[in-house]
């Protein structure tokens, strides 16, 4: 088989695993505990935290979450309680959707407008943002599209405009693979394991020190009372270990699969195929096959041993992508939507297979290419 959806998951790496199985097998005591070898079990939970937080600015704390989405949960509901908030229509659906509950309980939620590509609007952003505004949040990677938000400067013009505003950014597409640390103008940003060879259940709300946020989950006071329940010891340590490995290679691993990118777009690029993103992640590749059905194409790529996505898993339910949508793009064009995205393990040989493969596909759906 050729995974080529890994914005969805990816494998988790051995090395994770292993390391993580002596919290299951043999360390497995609750790091809360005082006896011995629960507080070895905590000092391991920690020597992990800061190998995650040794890939930010100094000034940053982190707090474990179950995953990606809380992180956003967290960040959303800790700050919009008054004033306005502010964040974009092509978001991953943990803020999106945070932001619609907000909106429907009468709180002045705000969606600045999008870019072709996905990417947040500028000015429409900047429209949105006034004395009081508290809270902004901008996707650093879109997770359709791939593109990229420039949030560091993003941040500096809101601020500019409203210094008091809680600046975050949900990095789940960038943490681990695009090479830039964030800047300290960043207030919050949430990462999460199984996008960088970790296991599933097991995220992060980074955040800088001296940001006050509230409690999602009450309980044992766990993660200095900011996150209750018993630690994940497991994920933990196998995000640590996932994060460590991911960052050894980091630029080299981005210019490799930036032209594996490069290959398959190459191949790919037949009369009809519509590229959403030119300046995007080398992660994600976002297409439609226009006037085709990318889920008709999904299931004949299956035939081949070839997984691709047809846009964002949390959003499969849907007939249309909300962020494609909201880019301006027409419903032939919607219906044809495709998403192929790459590891830093996905070969040269792999892509061009399955391209060739999606190509094939393509031209015998158009009656281009008989069987």
């Amino acid at each position: 088989m050729i995974y080529l959806d890994n914005a969805a998951t990816t494998k988790p790496l051995e090395k994770a695993l292993e390391a993580a199985e002596v919290y299951l097998k043999e360390e497995y005591f609750n790091p809360s505990a005082l006896y011995l070898v629960g507080l070895k079990v905590k000092e391991s939970e920690q020597n992990a935290k800061k190998t995650i937080l040794s890939r930010f600015p100094l000034g940053y704390d982190l707090i474990f979450t179950s995953c990606g989405s809380e992180a956003d949960n967290t960040a959303i509901f800790s700050f919009c309680k008054r004033g306005n908030a502010v964040t974009t229509l092509g978001e991953h659906s943990a803020v999106y959707e945070c932001f619609n509950k907000l909106k429907i309980s009468g709180y002045d939620a705000r969606f600045a407008k999008l870019n072709k590509d996905g990417s947040v609007n500028e000015e429409s952003l900047l429209s949105l943002v006034d004395e009081n505004t508290v809270f902004v949040s901008i996707v650093h990677v879109n997770n359709e599209t791939g593109a990229v938000n420039d949030i560091d400067r993003l941040a500096e013009v809101v601020k500019k405009k409203n210094p008091s505003v809680i600046f975050h950014s949900d990095g789940v597409q960038a943490f681990g693979k695009i090479p830039e640390k964030i800047s300290s103008k960043i207030d919050l940003y949430s990462i999460s394991a199984h996008k960088i060879n970790g296991v599933k259940g097991i995220g992060a709300l980074v955040k800088k020190k001296g940001v006050n946020i509230s409690p999602l989950i009450y309980g044992g006071g766990q993660e200095d009372g900011l996150r209750s329940g018993t630690e994940n010891v497991f994920g933990i340590i196998s995000f640590s270990v996932a994060t460590e490995e991911c960052f050894k290679e980091i630029e080299s691993n981005y210019l490799k699969v930036d032209r594996v990118k490069r290959k398959f777009k190459e191949i790919v690029s037949v009369d009809g195929v519509r590229f959403f993103a030119e300046n995007s992640s080398p992660y994600i590749l976002s297409f439609s096959a226009v006037g085709l059905r990318g889920e008709v194409i999904q299931h004949m790529m299956e035939d081949y041993g070839v997984i691709i996505g047809t846009g964002s898993a949390c959003s499969s339910k849907k007939r249309h992508s909300r962020i494609l949508f909201c880019s301006g793009f027409d419903n032939k064009t919607l219906d044809g939507a495709l998403r192929v995205s790459f590891s830093r393990f996905t070969t040269e040989e792999e892509a061009i297979f399955a391209a060739e493969k999606l190509k094939e596909c393509i031209l015998r759906l158009k009656g281009v290419m008989r069987v």
